[in-house]
């Protein structure tokens, strides 16, 4: 089975417009059965987005469109490929209640779902750390330093897995190891070994599973995937399940960087 499970679609605010149907045609092209569309979720309603365009999630009035149209691409395609009706939810410290009500009344409709974590708070502020180069190089000087910054998010990764969001809340952690995504941009070398195998130790004890994201790899200041490949094999020696996404943005970023990993799942 071929499954690529974190997939972007039209209706993201900051991807391109390229049609669900585009999406699929690709994936039965390139021999995949299993997909997800996996759209950035709407963020909490009190919670003010802080990049630019405030586009870090779909609006609330896009959403049952969304819905309606990944099942209508579904029914479509049903007899040649699984496409499941998902989501990537944010997990935004200090929001849990708002994220479970959300999941409470959502999570019925959902085939799939990946929680990941995007903003950290620093202060008494909020901060998209994974928005560009500039903007996490300001992070890492409130935070105190770069490593302090790793640690932040490693600590905000954790809450999301100890979260209680919920009966339907994601059972897959979503790119683990974002905060690497500049680290060739700020060039120190922080040596995270330690957290990243203990957030493992923490994902497996929580039964969940992990995304196998090859984003990274198009990234200029990262060059490999979240999380790397050399610590796939301690994730499998934890029984973690590693669910390949490509985070496709748009069909020419779908399935992209596929033959460099492989996926472990067979659900």
């Amino acid at each position: 089975m071929k499954r690529d499970a974190h997939i972007h679609s039209p209706y993201c605010p900051h991807g391109t417009k390229d049609t669900l149907a585009a999406y699929v045609e690709k994936a039965l092209i390139s021999g995949f059965t299993d997909i997800s569309f996996t759209e950035h979720a709407p963020l909490p309603s009190s919670f003010e987005d802080t990049t630019p365009d405030k586009d870090s999630g779909m609006d609330f009035t896009t959403l049952s469109a969304y819905l309606e149209a990944v099942n209508k691409v579904k029914e479509v395609y049903k007899k040649d490929i699984k496409i499941r009706t998902g989501l990537e939810v944010d997990f935004i410290e200090g929001y849990e209640n708002e994220t479970r009500l959300f999941l409470d009344e959502i999570g019925p409709m959902l085939d799939d779902s990946i929680l990941s974590v995007h903003f950290l708070k620093l202060g008494n502020k909020f901060i998209c750390v994974d928005f560009s180069k500039d903007v996490f190089m300001d992070a890492a000087r409130i935070a105190g330093s770069t490593s302090d910054l790793y640690d932040c998010y490693y600590d905000t990764v954790e809450l999301s897995v100890s979260a209680d969001l919920g009966q339907y809340k994601p059972r897959r952690i979503g790119h683990p190891t974002l905060i690497h995504k500049f680290q060739l941009d700020h060039g120190e070398k922080i040596d995270d070994t330690a957290r990243i195998e203990k957030l493992f130790r923490h994902i497996a004890a929580a039964g969940y599973e992990i995304d196998m994201n090859s984003a990274g790899f198009s990234k200029p200041g990262c060059q490999e995937s979240y999380p790397p490949q050399a610590y796939l094999p301690y994730a499998e020696s934890l029984g973690i399940p590693l669910i390949f996404g490509s985070d496709a943005h748009s069909v020419a970023g779908l399935h992209k960087h596929h033959e460099k990993l492989y996926n472990k799942s067979t659900k």
